[in-house]
Order: structure tokens, then C-alpha cells, then sequence
């Protein structure tokens, strides 16, 4: 038996819920949010829904006893209405989400979760990293969707600017999920060929497209004031690779010793979490993009934490 269950039923939360159901991935579907009356009117509308879907999912609403067997659980609680700035930065929901998380981790551990953590809530590294050390889990079974989602952004934006299928283009964006990660050109590959051959040859603007898979969640957000289609289907394309112990390399929020933190870079995923972590042969240039952004990801964990004990303590 297949159980997952969602935390936080917003925007995303109700996404990775419906395609669960809709997809059949799941026999159990727990959900949780501290609205019941949304997420009981969530739980009655994918009820409705299995009339007319091939497969069955057995529903429980904000029963937190269910923790203790689930394979996996997914956070999505957020408050996307504070990301609504300039710079789009995902650290605006952190004033938010450092209160909500430690509040679930313990939810967590008093019902004796032992299962995979798949964290989408922002700011994603820091949000992995705090529930890792909350909760106890194992490293390898805490992990974020990180630039799994920044990865299929660029992939689709270099499709397009080549005329084929996004999934014909192969490559990863790496780092913070955020502002900081960067498109490792090296690694990126459409239909065999090298993308940095291809951009010679078809005066391709490789930093016009790397900004655009950057941006690609600001233009989402500009037009609705949410995202939820594309981090959802990340978030259960992790889920399924769990639960199927698919052994998928994916570029997922992952604790790397080397740079001290979590952060997105390839890793083999399975049904013990992250099962093996790659080494990219990636450029002196790309190298450093990735220190700097493991080092910003350090440091905006250390200046919020100040900054919120300040406000506690004049509190």
C-alpha cells in the first residue's frame, strides 16, 4: 500500500493532491491544513472527482495518527502573497514559514513519522535543511524540489528557442532555488548535441534563456499571484520516484557536505530517499556560481535567523 500525505492545502498542496488522485499514484492520501473547512471541502471535491477516475485513493482530512505509516510526506504549506515584490525573492515567505514548520516537524515526530520528507514550501534549501534537523530524519530522506522545477523551466525555454520537445533537452539548473542558481550550460544537452555548440551555430543568447528559466516563476506569479502546475508536478514526479524506487537522477535539494548546506545538484533518487550523489564535471566558472550560491543560501539562513530572534526579544 502506497500512503502519502500533503501538508498545507493551498494553491500547490491541492495540485500535488489532485494529480495523485488523478494519476492513481496513491492508495491513501492524507491531508492537512489548518483550514478545515477548505481542506474538508478539498477532500469532498477529490471524492467527487473519483467517480469518473479509473482509480480509488482512500481520504483522511487532518488526522494526524496517519503520519506514523506514510511513505512520504509533502510540505507545501506557504503564504505565496508575500513573495509579491521586485525581486520575486522566495525568502519573503520565511518570516511565515520558520513559524509553520517547526510546528509540523514536531507534528512529525510526536506521531512517530519515519518515512521521506519531500519539502516544495520556500525558501526551499532553508525549509529542507530546518526540517532535517527538527525532525531527525536521515539527510538522504529529507529533500526539497529544489531546481527540479528551475531545471524543466530552462529545458522549456531552450526547446522552444530550438523548435523541439522540452524533453529532448537534457541539463540542469543548480544551486539555491532562487535567485542565485544559475543554468550549468555544460551539463545541458538537445538531442545529443552539446547546447554550447548549438548556440554558436544558431546564434543561440544563452544568457537571455538561463534568465528566462530564472524569471520563469515571477512571469507565472505576475499573471495569477500564485504558481502551482509546474512545482506540483515536480513535487509528485519526486514523490513517485520514491515510492516506486524509480533510482531517477533528478536534480533535487540534497545536503551536500562539500558545501555545508542543501542545495539542488543530481542525485539518484530511490526508495531510500537519495540513494547516491553525483559529481558533474562541470567548469572552473560553473564551480564557482555553485560556491556562491551555497554561500548566499548560509548566509540568508544566518541574517533571518538574527533578525527574527531581534524581533523576539522586543517581543
Amino acid at each position: 500500500m502506497r500512503k502519502v500525505a500533503v501538508v498545507g492545502m493551498g494553491h500547490v498542496g491541492a495540485t500535488v493532491a489532485h494529480y495523485l488522485v488523478s494519476g492513481g499514484f496513491t492508495d491513501e492520501l492524507a491531508l492537512y491544513d489548518t483550514n478545515q473547512a477548505k481542506v474538508e471541502a478539498d477532500a469532498l471535491d477529490l471524492r467527487d472527482a473519483m467517480a469518473n477516475l479509473p482509480f480509488h485513493t482512500v481520504l483522511t482530512v487532518n488526522d494526524d495518527s496517519q503520519l506514523r505509516d506514510c511513505d512520504v510526506v509533502v510540505s507545501a504549506l506557504g503564504k505565496s502573497k508575500l513573495v509579491d515584490t521586485p525581486d520575486h525573492d522566495r525568502f519573503a515567505e520565511f518570516k511565515f514559514t520558520r513559524t509553520q514548520v517547526p510546528l509540523v516537524a514536531k507534528k512529525l515526530v510526536d506521531n512517530g513519522f519515519h518515512g521521506m520528507l519531500v519539502d516544495v514550501t520556500n525558501p526551499c534549501d532553508v525549509i529542507t535543511s530546518m526540517y532535517q534537523k527538527l525532525t531527525g530524519l536521515p539527510k538522504n530522506h529529507v529533500m526539497g524540489t529544489g531546481t527540479l522545477l528551475d531545471s524543466a523551466r530552462m529545458r522549456a525555454c531552450v526547446g522552444d528557442a530550438l523548435h523541439v520537445d522540452s524533453r529532448s533537452v537534457v541539463g540542469f539548473n543548480l544551486g539555491e532555488h532562487g535567485n542565485s542558481q544559475f543554468t550549468a550550460w555544460s551539463t545541458v544537452r538537445v538531442l545529443g548535441k552539446r547546447v554550447l555548440d548549438l548556440a554558436k551555430e544558431r546564434n543561440l543568447d544563452l544568457a537571455d534563456l538561463e534568465e528566462r528559466a530564472r524569471q520563469g516563476g515571477y512571469m507565472v506569479y505576475k499573471g495569477k499571484k500564485y504558481t502551482n502546475y509546474g512545482v506540483a508536478t515536480a513535487a509528485v514526479r519526486l514523490t513517485n520516484a520514491l515510492l516506486s524506487d524509480a533510482r531517477t537522477e533528478m536534480p533535487v535539494s540534497n545536503y551536500r557536505e562539500e558545501y555545508g548546506t542543501y542545495l539542488s545538484y543530481p542525485a539518484v533518487v530511490g526508495r531510500d530517499g537519495v540513494m547516491e550523489q553525483l559529481h558533474l564535471d562541470l567548469t572552473p566558472a560553473e564551480e564557482e556560481k555553485l560556491r556562491t550560491s551555497a554561500n548566499y543560501i548560509k548566509d540568508r539562513l544566518k541574517k533571518e535567523e538574527a533578525r527574527s530572534l531581534a524581533a523576539e526579544a522586543e517581543n
